[in-house]
């Protein structure tokens, strides 16, 4: 008796059994790929803003893509970091001709951001994640609560610091920041906001776009870091790619066209969101 066809699931990387069984699985994952398209825009478009992208595709690809289907978490990670750094990158690209950027301030942190996202990412093994949550929820309510107190916090462009504080501020926020991004991520696009206006003096327009700087030398560092040990499914990664570029670029025009008081109320939105998150782990 011959043996029966088998055809190889691209995504697990196993072999299954029957030619008939092929069909409706690439229709699952047609309808699975227009789904995970959809929050990337919004993702891209939110994250352009006031950062939190992550918030929206990273339980998008563990809903649509379950264990069940791929079962490294780290597959899952490193394709939402691969679809995540483009619309990152059309951030920076759109703000550039819009906003003025203080890079005294801002190459600094994203050149040591993007160092010690890789120590960050290295150090996952060794140090227990679950301790900083605590810490992360009581930050973010102060973050945001702030905000929210000081209507007047962002709206106004003023920087405080003289080029040579800049640039050492800049790369302790790298050195913390960085770091943090590599290790565990959540709130990131939230905390660089914060620290851009309260320890710099930039409104949250110029905070944002700068943010957006950083936030892509950390992307970056993840990216390389996933794509040398084979943890990114670019089946699914480059159609999202595609989508978080046009919602960036229709969040930053919107955050410019808006100005700082949209940010504004988006950034509480966000923060509220993650405190939300948090919240709702440490309580489960």
């Amino acid at each position: 008796m011959p043996d029966e066809p088998r055809w190889r699931d691209e995504v697990t990387g196993t072999w299954r059994a029957g030619p008939g069984n092929r069909a409706p699985y690439k229709l699952l994952e047609s309808v699975d790929t227009l789904w995970l398209c959809g929050f990337a825009f919004l993702a891209g478009f939110v994250d352009a803003v006031v950062g939190g992208g992550g918030l929206i595709q990273l339980p998008a690809l563990l809903l649509f893509l379950p264990a069940d289907r791929v079962a490294d978490l780290a597959t899952i990670l490193g394709t939402n970091k691969m679809a995540s750094i483009w619309g990152t990158g059309m951030a920076v690209v759109q703000y550039a001709p819009r906003v003025r950027f203080r890079w005294h301030a801002v190459l600094p942190a994203a050149l040591t951001a993007f160092v010690f996202s890789f120590l960050g990412a290295a150090a996952v093994s060794l140090l227990d994640r679950a301790i900083l949550e605590p810490v992360i929820l009581v930050l973010l309510i102060g973050v945001t609560a702030y905000t929210f107190f000081r209507p007047a916090l962002g709206q106004f462009h003023a920087p405080l610091l003289a080029h040579p504080h800049e640039r050492a501020v800049g790369i302790a926020i790298g050195v913390v920041l960085g770091f943090y991004d590599g290790f565990f991520g959540p709130g990131m696009g939230s905390f660089l906001i914060f620290v851009f206006i309260g320890l710099f003096g930039f409104d949250f327009l110029n905070a944002s776009a700068s943010a957006k700087v950083v936030n892509f030398a950390t992307n970056l560092a993840a990216v390389l870091l996933f794509a040398s040990t084979g943890h990114i499914l670019y089946r699914y990664a480059v159609p999202m790619a595609m989508c978080q570029m046009v919602g960036s670029i229709a969040g930053t025009r919107v955050a410019v066209l808006k100005g700082n008081r949209f940010v504004r109320v988006l950034f509480l939105i966000v923060a509220s969101a993650l405190i939300a998150r948090f919240g709702w782990e440490l309580m489960a």
